[in-house]
């Protein structure tokens, strides 16, 4: 007779076997090229990660655009740019196609190359041999042309601050043709050549005037221009003002370091943008910059200030959806979970970390919907209990700090199975870099878990929610199991099509629909 042991009939659906095994050396299933691409442009920031390197995420985006299609490509980088609000990555996208598709880089170049930065991020990255050549080419030489044309003078001024290459440099490579004398005067203005001062744009002859007799009115200029000048009180408020959202978020400190919360009238004022919600939706904030914000505030900063912030988190998480039927929410705070959620890089490493942001995601969630459950996770289930009333905040730290331990995805399903728990939707947010669980071979026990609690209710989705880019997962996609990747509001819409059964919900789906 066989072994009953395997050869026993299973109760529940058939689960997938396994094919692949993930960085921490698990068994798990390996996702789609195109899959793979998506949660890499909408997470990968080009930096280490608790798990692989730099270097390891450019050869692994590389050869994925190597096997899809070069429409597709084109497509990840928009959606990257547009709803992931990323840099690097949909930069990178374009580089790639400037070396496969020059056609398709022309259709697409100024739906992703919508800022100075972006431009300087994409002849960096054409330039520098990893894709294969060191440099423009024709074609990508004449998109940048078009841009620097086309750009205003405030674009070019915002684009003029940062190196590597800095716009000079661009400005240098291309050659762009001025169509008058004030952008010939600019152009040479930027590049440090001889210029005619009476031809310049009239915001750089009040800088210009401005550095001379720095006495006068402060120039309307970006905010890097004039900080290293000995200003005084009044100006540096007049810069606070003139500030963009952004700007009033990075620099709150730098504000109340020059005394520009002294006056009523300022903090009213910068209060008052902060949680405008049409000022953070140009922004493109990430939830978590408003969490850096607010935890890097000084303890001397005004209340308003602070109070300010908090319903700028509240206005940035407005998207997350109300859930019908009962919900869980799983959220990893294993080991791995501490790393920098745009990864480790010298000099410019996030202070925010992944579990920081897996619980943000979960007090959104938690916050939109109070009778959600929240089951933090790492080697087992660990208790906690919120209050709903909390703000996002509040209930975002308390999460965080159960930080620590090895990594069992399917330890909260065990948890429902356990208790014979049916819940409408399970959310679970992690790197879904499993090991504890994967020893025996055949499925990953998340899946079996996830099985199992199917067979109690067929009704059953599971959402998984991806911090890190990594070609592996613990759960299998299909019509009840849906992949979702980032940290930005996107998952949040992303989120609330799943819950409501609409299967164009599905990522890879949503990037094929975008139209070039």
């Amino acid at each position: 007779m066989s072994n009953l042991q395997l050869f026993s009939n299973h109760r529940g659906r058939q689960v997938p076997r396994t094919g692949a095994v993930n960085e921490a050396g698990g068994a798990s299933y390996r996702r789609s090229p195109e899959a793979t691409l998506a949660l890499y442009a909408a997470t990968g920031c080009l930096n280490g990660t608790f798990y692989a390197d730099a270097q390891t995420q450019l050869d692994q985006v590389v050869a994925m655009c190597d096997v899809v299609a070069p429409a597709f490509v084109a497509r990840t980088a928009i959606y990257a740019r547009r709803h992931a609000h990323m840099k690097d990555m949909p930069a990178l996208l374009l580089a790639y196609l400037a070396t496969r598709d020059g056609a398709l880089l022309e259709k697409v170049f100024e739906r992703v190359i919508d800022n100075g930065r972006m431009l300087r991020n994409f002849v960096q990255i054409l330039r520098s041999g990893a894709l294969g050549r060191k440099s423009l080419g024709t074609r990508p030489k004449r998109l940048v042309q078009q841009w620097l044309t086309r750009a205003t003078t405030e674009q070019l001024l915002a684009a003029a601050i940062g190196e590597q290459p800095s716009l000079a440099d661009v400005i240098r490579m291309v050659h762009p043709q001025p169509q008058d004398a004030a952008r010939e005067a600019l152009y040479a203005w930027l590049i440090g050549k001889p210029y005619q001062a009476e031809a310049l744009p009239s915001k750089v002859r009040e800088y210009e005037a401005f550095k001379a007799d720095p006495a006068g009115e402060v120039p309307d200029l970006s905010f890097q221009y004039l900080t290293a000048m000995p200003l005084t009180t009044k100006q540096w408020a007049a810069i606070a003002v003139r500030s963009s959202w952004q700007a009033t978020r990075m620099n709150l400190n730098t504000f109340l370091r020059k005394g520009v919360f002294e006056n009523p009238a300022v903090v009213w004022q910068m209060a008052a943008r902060l949680r405008s919600k049409e000022a953070i939706r140009k922004a493109r904030v990430f939830p978590y910059q408003l969490m850096v914000a607010y935890r890097a505030a000084s303890g001397a900063m005004p209340e308003a200030i602070a109070d300010a912030l908090q319903d700028a988190m509240e206005i940035a998480t407005a998207a997350v959806p109300k859930l019908s039927g009962q919900v869980a929410l799983a959220i990893d705070v294993s080991g791995s979970m501490q790393s920098p959620v745009t990864g480790y890089r010298r000099g410019a490493t996030s202070v925010v970390t992944c579990v920081e942001v897996a619980a943000l995601i979960a007090a959104c969630i938690k916050r939109s919907n109070p009778g959600a459950r929240v089951i933090p996770f790492a080697d087992k289930v660990r208790e906690l209990k919120l209050n709903a009333r909390d703000s996002v905040m509040s209930q975002a730290r308390e999460i965080a700090h159960m930080v620590g331990g090895g990594t069992c995805v399917s330890a909260p399903l065990a948890q429902l199975n356990s208790e014979r728990a049916a819940p409408d939707l399970l959310v679970i947010v992690s790197d879904n870099q499993s090991w504890m669980d994967t020893r025996k071979g055949g499925s990953t026990e998340t899946m079996r878990q996830w099985a199992a609690l199917k067979a109690r209710n067929p009704a059953a989705r599971l959402v998984c929610i991806d911090l890190r880019p990594y070609a592996t997962s613990q759960a299998q996609e299909a019509l009840d199991v849906l992949h979702i990747g980032g940290f930005s509001d996107a998952v949040f819409d992303l989120l609330a099509s799943a819950v409501q059964g609409n299967q164009s919900s599905r990522w890879v789906e949503r990037i094929e629909a975008i139209e070039i």
